[in-house]
């Protein structure tokens, strides 16, 4: 059940990937160079990425050269995509005393304000009580849409003047949290160019306050990043993980991209598991990742 509903939404998120893999296992003939040439193209167009691009080719190639194509080509390669996406589907881990305090950060436009509010509705609907901390201060915008959606979701958002220092709202975030006994606290951050020093060091702080203010905080680092940026994403991820110890990722944006395979790019340089997607812009589109079902899901027509 959970399986065909994930498989349901993300079939529909990825038709645009799904569009250039889908047709080229049904093609007649044998496996040879120009078939090779075909796969990889399709591939990097989907922005699966150079190193697993290349490690499935010459997999296929060893396998299947000279022989016909059949549904044994397609399901070899299906099976060697979701070995490289090998995380269990976990979504968050809770705290098993107090409140879950969850990170969230990402650069400006990846959908992390929106993210967050799915994130609180998916929590809401594991029957947690949510409370959000509005604490990319410098953003009068973010914190604008964060109480909106707070408001729509009915669950309380801590938040301060702007300009105000972002770990003190984090700081004042976790002693309504455990006050008012919140199962889930998320935490906003700045997301400001990942390239300037001073967010990294903004980030680090928030991680130190929480972390001093909650016992085992935070439980959870989460990175939105934007999956229409395909491979680009990964440096910017690659410096945030640098700075606040991420424990997975959520994909955003996948609805509208052809760069659906980048997940996979995303796996094999940073090592962090995919824990969510998102897959449209209602709150309920936001699903915990399933690994097998999004691999059947690029594939299927």
């Amino acid at each position: 059940m959970v399986f065909r509903s994930f498989f349901n939404k993300i079939k529909q998120g990825l038709a645009k990937t799904r569009d250039l893999l889908s047709g080229i296992f049904r093609l007649k003939g044998r496996v040879d160079q120009k078939f090779l040439d075909e796969l990889e193209k399709r591939l990097y167009l989907a922005d699966v990425g150079t190193v697993a691009t290349t490690e499935i080719l010459t997999q296929v190639r060893q396998a299947f050269l000279d022989k016909e194509i059949t549904g044994d080509v397609e399901k070899f390669v299906k099976d060697k995509l979701k070995a490289l996406l090998d995380s269990p589907r976990e979504g968050i881990r809770f705290a098993e005393a107090g409140p879950t305090v969850v990170l969230v950060a990402g650069v400006n436009g990846s959908g992390k304000t929106t993210s967050i509010a799915k994130l609180a509705k998916y929590c809401q609907d594991q029957k947690k009580k949510v409370i959000v901390a509005a604490c990319d201060t410098f953003r009068a915008a973010a914190v604008e849409q964060l109480t909106i959606w707070s408001q729509r979701l009915g669950c309380e958002i801590i938040k301060n003047q702007q300009g105000s220092d972002p770990a003190s709202v984090a700081h004042d975030a976790c002693e309504a949290a455990r006050s008012r006994k919140a199962d889930v606290l998320i935490v906003d951050t700045a997301g400001r160019l990942h390239t300037q020093a001073h967010l990294m060091k903004e980030l680090e702080k928030i991680h130190r306050v929480v972390n001093k203010s909650v016992p085992g905080a935070p439980h959870e680092v989460l990175l939105v990043l934007d999956a229409t940026g395909g491979q680009n994403s990964i440096s910017q991820a690659e410096h945030f993980k640098k700075a606040i110890q991420c424990t997975g990722i959520v994909l955003a944006k996948l609805d509208g991209t052809a760069k659906g395979g980048a997940i996979f790019g995303i796996k094999q340089k940073l090592n962090l598991p995919v824990k969510f997607v998102g897959v449209g812009e209602k709150l309920d589109d936001l699903e915990v990742f399933d690994p097998e079902a999004y691999v059947e899901a690029l594939f299927n027509d």
